[in-house]
């Protein structure tokens, strides 16, 4: 053994160690391996951050912003309605959940599909009579399991991609293996696999409660409302917690209206119902909130002289036209702004007690709509704008982030604490899914690399802005990205050292006694050992250059060596550390440490039974 292969082997050692020990973030870890590489002479200095150009590392980057344009549309929602049947037994309805989770994490983030079905997978419990954890852990199986089906699935795909001798995986070149343990896993799951789940009380929920809503929609022209009776428009709200509690036409307020009355086009309809609900509301009626619309500003009158000194001190004339010019320059930059949600409680003594939306200009002079008004007592029977707020109230306001931060300090508001917010549009919900579908095409037919295509479809998300480019380095796990930049270079040291070589023919093809087949099985168990502990993408990115090595020291097709690490790295299935999806479902299901061993350890079994012969089907080792 030369110097420098013992000197990236107790480098190695170390990492491992202290992925192991998990005090230290992975990326930190990575960037300590790569840096120590750097210092001992093993990666030349002006080679050390290749790894961030690499193009695995840039796809990772741009499917995650990908995702969160699915998430902030609501594409995601429209599709849960459309294809989640509304009645159906616990087998029908736990099949299309699994299948439609597993769908969706296999071309998202699965992190996102998982956050995203989490409130689908609880309602459902409560129907089917189960524990909520009964139907979110095997949602998080199946949302594991679908990310092994594509390239961009999950990021250990896309990291063993990175590894391969040569080109690339190409975006369903996962699929075999995947699909084959995907299927194979929900039908277990959904008929025997939920009833090893411990029906635990969930965690309770802490956060602020606030009573129904109250918010109007306008019926379009186009709407599939209009010409409907409000009978059968509440009997398309059945399962929304939503309720219809009155009609305005021609600014006429009809409370209770006759369910036999016919909605027309230009109709305003006042919904009750809680935030959730009145998502779900929207999208199944596709109708978009009346104050989401274009105002009608001529109804607004100008402020009284006693609110102008409250809300905006006066300025010197002389300062007039430089003022005019800031606002213009503060609108433009308003609008560049994210939009985002969010619910404010009005405090006792707050500037807008007593007054309404059009008294205090609320959209023209700060850019900010008010949707929705929870009110504990009783109904309000004013129209939304011209409701007389009072203390006590919960605003749910849409505008830039910066700007209601603003508001509300000014008005003697306190926002609540955040929690997801969405109001589907099914246009801006379209536009995401078809760039998600469109960067998937490009890259399958091979008019472009992964790494390009993925980058067209997040210009063309920041251009359209289904992605606020103030969203978008948000939207990207910077930690994984470091760690797999960092990892890349420490790899290729192995490699130039003969370190992998070594390690695969010394150690592991010892312990196989010279079976190839059994040599797979190692390296695909001894992934999943490690991924329930460690980070997916750091087992990925670690055991890639081990797998290579051996492949490679035995004579041997690395792509099934590298498949075994990539289905290895993603099922984490036996603790609630070793998948962000575990990790999720923690809390909501009132679950301990040891719950997830009752059906993750089965699914362990099963994915390596199910995988490895189909793997060395179409990976031959000899290929």
């Amino acid at each position: 053994m030369s110097v420098e292969q013992s000197l990236i082997l107790s480098i190695l050692a170390l990492t491992m160690a202290l992925f192991l020990w998990g005090r230290l973030r992975h990326d930190v870890v990575a960037l300590a391996a790569l840096l120590a590489c750097v210092v001992v002479g093993l990666v030349p200095p002006e080679d050390a951050f290749n790894g961030f150009g690499h193009p695995a590392v840039i796809t990772v980057a741009c499917v995650l912003v990908l995702s969160r344009g699915l998430q902030n549309t609501g594409a995601v929602d429209l599709l849960t309605r459309t294809v989640l049947p509304q009645s159906g037994g616990r087998i029908v309805s736990m099949t299309a959940l699994l299948a439609l989770g597993t769908g969706l994490s296999a071309f998202m983030n699965n992190v996102g599909a998982m956050a995203l079905l989490m409130p689908v997978a609880v309602q459902l419990a409560g129907r089917l009579d189960l524990a909520p954890g009964q139907v979110l852990m095997p949602l998080a199986f199946g949302t594991i399991l679908g990310g092994m089906t594509t390239l961009v699935g999950t990021p250990p795909n896309l990291i063993v991609s990175g590894f391969r001798p040569g080109a690339g995986f190409a975006m369903f070149d996962f699929a075999p293996v995947g699909l084959a343990v995907a299927i194979t896993g929900i039908v277990a799951i959904v008929l025997v696999g939920w009833r090893l789940v411990p029906a635990r009380k969930p965690s309770g929920d802490d956060g602020f409660q606030t009573a129904a809503y109250f918010t109007e929609v306008r019926v379009g022209e186009k709407s599939d409302v209009a010409g409907k009776t409000l009978r059968k428009v509440e009997e398309a709200l059945d399962d929304t917690d939503a309720q219809i509690v009155a009609l305005v036409r021609n600014e006429v307020r009809m409370s209770a209206p006759r369910g036999n009355r016919v909605v027309r086009a230009g109709d305003i309809l006042v919904l009750e119902a809680h935030v959730d609900g009145l998502a779900e509301a929207l999208a199944k009626l596709d109708l978009q909130l009346e104050e989401q619309g274009t105002s009608d500003e001529k109804e607004e009158e100008e402020l009284d002289e006693e609110m102008m000194e409250k809300v905006r001190p006066r300025q010197p004339a002389s300062t007039e036209k430089d003022e005019d010019k800031d606002e213009e320059e503060d609108t433009d930059k308003a609008k560049a702004d994210d939009i985002v949600l969010r619910e404010l409680v009005v405090l006792p003594g707050s500037i807008l007690s007593g007054r309404s939306a059009k008294d205090i200009k609320l959209r023209t002079r700060y850019g900010l709509n008010l949707l929705a008004v929870s009110r504990e007592g009783r109904r309000p029977h004013a129209r939304l704008r011209t409701l007389a707020i009072r203390s006590g109230d919960v605003l749910l306001m849409q505008g830039p982030a910066e700007t209601l931060g603003e508001f509300a300090g000014e008005m003697g508001c306190v926002p609540l604490a955040d929690r997801a917010l969405r109001l589907p549009e099914r246009r801006m919900a379209l536009t995401a899914a078809g760039i998600m579908l469109g960067a998937v095409a490009i890259a399958t037919a091979g008019l472009l690399p992964a790494a390009p295509a993925f980058a067209l479809g997040v210009l063309a998300s920041m251009l359209l802005r289904t992605v606020p480019p103030r969203q978008i380095y948000t939207a990207i796990d910077w930690p994984v990205i470091v760690l797999l930049a960092a990892l890349i270079p420490v790899a290729g040291a192995m490699e130039a050292t003969g370190t992998a070589d070594l390690l695969a023919g010394s150690i592991l093809y010892a312990l196989m006694g010279g079976a190839p087949a059994l040599a797979v099985v190692a390296i695909m168990v001894l992934s999943l050992l490690i991924s329930n502990v460690v980070n997916n993408a750091a087992t990925a990115a670690a055991m890639s250059p081990i797998a290579v090595g051996m492949a490679q020291a035995l004579g041997l097709n690395p792509d099934a060596f590298l498949m075994a690490v990539a289905i290895g790295a993603s099922a984490a299935f036996l603790t609630p550390i070793g998948h962000q999806n575990n990790t999720l479902i923690l809390g909501p299901g009132g679950f301990r440490f040891a719950d997830y061993w009752r059906l993750g350890l089965p699914a362990s079994v099963l994915t390596v039974a199910v995988s490895v012969p189909v793997l060395l089907l179409v990976w031959p080792l000899d290929g």
